[in-house]
């Protein structure tokens, strides 16, 4: 067979062992370059990702703060607080909250007045009497400007004590309003304890620092002292009511500060409420401003988000932006 034979039928020559291993090794190194470079680039989107979402959050934040109504809207308007749900401190209806929207509201030079409105059964007469206190104050320091209480479902116990601080109160003729009292409530078990053969062991520093404990059998002399902190906070419930209402009100007092509760129709009758209306018929008839602008201070965005996600999702984030186990100081 001779050297055509060779060159037109048959294959080539094999390449040396070394060239072929360097080959192999070239394209591994090329490939792991590349995939590393893929994965810097997916780092940095997904790192650009959430450093957009949380810029997105913070924009929310500044622009959407609790109570935020920009200080000079323009136009004539009545402003809106609302009391919604319990009144307590670690509530949406707390003194702090409903405060910061009550300064906002009569600070604004373009609301003509101010509607409170509640929707309470009551809750912490220390809060409702901060609220009451801050009314009171705002209405010194702003005499020309009106605030109205309007009632909608309920407007019992600390909802009224915040009510009556305003100079007119309005409901709806089925609002239920009252409740003027003050309780403490809870169980005893110290019958269904003895019937288990359960035996309490309590130990104190202080004749009567247990006392009231549901598992042990009430001491009369507690219970005629703590009826008398009940009672010391009944009358200034009662004074809160005199003070803001004075002699509007009407029929027998003592029924009235019986902690009964009576629809706004009788309500009216009562004394306890001025009249039968609605926040836009108190805007349009009473203040003259028909369009009404909500100062109530309300959770941010990112307030709700971070309650729904936790802790978890803020592990996430700081995983992505690899700060997973550093520490703010």
């Amino acid at each position: 067979m001779n050297d055509e034979q060779h060159q037109g039928g048959g294959q080539p020559p094999a390449k040396p062992a070394e060239s072929w291993e360097r080959d192999v090794l070239t394209r591994l190194a090329y490939a792991a370059l590349n995939e590393q470079r893929r994965a810097r680039r997916w780092g940095i989107f997904f790192k650009a990702l959430t450093l957009a979402y949380l810029f997105l959050l913070l924009v929310l934040l500044f622009t959407s703060r609790e109570g935020a109504v920009a200080p000079g809207l323009a136009g004539r308007h009545t402003a809106l607080v609302e009391i919604k749900g319990v009144i307590a401190d670690d509530a949406q209806a707390s003194a702090d909250l409903v405060i910061s929207g009550l300064r906002a509201a009569f600070e604004n030079e373009n609301a003509a007045g101010v509607i409170v409105r509640i929707n309470s059964p009551g809750g912490s007469p220390v809060q409702a009497g901060y609220i009451n206190d801050e009314i009171r104050r705002l209405r010194e320091k702003y005499p020309d400007k009106p605030v109205y209480a309007v009632v909608t479902d309920i407007c019992a116990s600390g909802g009224y004590y915040v009510a009556v601080a305003a100079q007119e109160i309005y409901a709806d003729k089925a609002s239920l309003v009252g409740s003027i009292g003050v309780l403490s409530n809870g169980f005893g078990f110290v019958e269904a304890m003895k019937k288990l053969g359960i035996e309490r062991r309590l130990y104190t520093a202080g004749e009567h620092k247990g006392f009231l404990d549901p598992f042990s059998p009430e001491d009369p002399e507690e219970v005629a002292h703590f009826k008398q902190v009940l009672e010391t906070t009944y009358r200034q419930f009662v004074k809160a009511v005199k003070d803001g209402r004075g002699d509007r009100l009407k029929g027998d007092e003592k029924k009235i500060f019986s902690g009964l509760i009576w629809s706004g129709e009788q309500s009216v009758e009562l004394g306890l409420v001025d009249g039968l209306g609605s926040s836009s018929w108190v805007a349009r008839k009473l203040i003259g401003a028909e369009r009404i602008v909500d100062y109530t201070p309300r959770p941010t965005f990112l307030d709700r988000f971070a309650e729904r996600l936790g802790a978890g999702a803020a592990q996430v984030i700081a995983r992505g932006l690899g700060l997973e186990g550093q520490s703010l100081k």
